[in-house]
């Protein structure tokens, strides 16, 4: 498999403060442990590029853009909600996290890449059409679905979400579409507290119990996601890939593992041999334990590249 790895230095401008778990050592950590395993010298690397306003509005009203624009503060910190601040670079860092996920579906769709990881921040899952929060500004994955139709004429695109938060911001951008299909995992009840109990077809909700182990997760994910995935039959698969549902992450009680990730990737690689000509695209979104999050990554990341599971500690 050829796996690319996109990211870009102005990600790491983003910051809320001291005490925010969304941080930029974040992507340091990842960096760090992907660099001592070896996997990232076994990567494509690219720095990602700006997404411009034509591909946001996709997802986004421009009225949307420009209110968040007039937030952007000239210097120190502003605060939209209680969790999702900004400083003077953080919409620039949300352009090039978007901006990420549209080179990827340009990379697979132009066959210069069999899969794609975007490891990017801001996060963007909870980005709902018009309302930036949970950390999110602008909706990576569905402006990179967005762009997958508009530029390539993607007709069934699935995006499996894996968070311990569930996607609202996706959910809210193509609920009722019937050209994607969203799976989504996360514990329940939990934050964001909208969208939990969803009647649109196209969109899969798997609640998870607080403490659910690997083998449940991936016994629910089974009987949830195949199904729904095999009749859909999609054909780009977007991943977007939280690790906050490991066992040693600070933000939820789901008790996953380094292996259940690595699962999870290999699932929807099967997926996307069979239906999308091994076409994924996978977004970082959650993870705030920067030792779980870079071991997370490291598993997702060994899946993608074709190697076998081999625990590191």
């Amino acid at each position: 498999m050829i796996t690319a790895y996109l990211t870009h230095p102005d990600c790491s401008l983003h910051h809320m403060g001291p005490e925010h778990p969304e941080s930029p050592q974040r992507l340091e950590a990842i960096r760090a442990r992907l660099s001592l395993a070896g996997l990232l010298q076994q990567t494509m690397q690219a720095d990602a590029k700006e997404a411009c306003e034509e591909a946001l509005t996709r997802v986004h009203p421009l009225r949307h853009l420009r209110s968040l624009d007039k937030c952007l503060p000239t210097e120190g910190i502003v605060t939209l909600d209680s969790d999702t601040m900004m400083n003077p670079d953080s919409l620039q860092a949300a352009r090039v996290a978007a901006g990420a996920v549209i080179r990827g579906v340009d990379q697979v769709f132009k066959r210069q890449a069999d899969n794609v990881f975007c490891a990017v921040r801001p996060p963007g899952h909870h980005a709902e059409a018009s309302d930036a929060m949970g950390f999110c500004f602008y909706n990576n994955i569905a402006v990179g679905a967005a762009h997958a139709r508009a530029k390539y004429g993607a007709k069934r695109i699935a995006i499996l979400d894996f968070d311990v938060h569930q996607c609202n911001g996706t959910i809210d951008i193509f609920k009722n579409d019937p050209e994607v299909l969203i799976c989504t995992s996360f514990q329940y009840p939990f934050y964001p507290w909208r969208y939990l109990r969803s009647e649109w077809q196209n969109v899969v909700n798997t609640p998870l119990e607080v403490g659910t182990d690997g083998p449940e997760f991936r016994r629910i994910i089974e009987n949830h996601w195949l199904p729904a995935l095999h009749a859909f039959k999609p054909d780009l698969v977007m991943l977007s890939a939280g690790f906050d549902a490991h066992r040693d992450d600070p933000m939820g009680d789901i008790c996953l593992e380094d292996e259940d990730f690595y699962w999870i990737t290999h699932l929807a690689m099967e997926i996307a041999t069979l239906y999308a000509d091994n076409r994924i695209v996978s977004v970082l979104e959650g993870g705030y334990n920067p030792k779980s999050l870079a071991s997370g990554v490291e598993a997702h990341l060994k899946a993608l590249l074709g190697l076998p599971f081999a625990e590191v500690p």
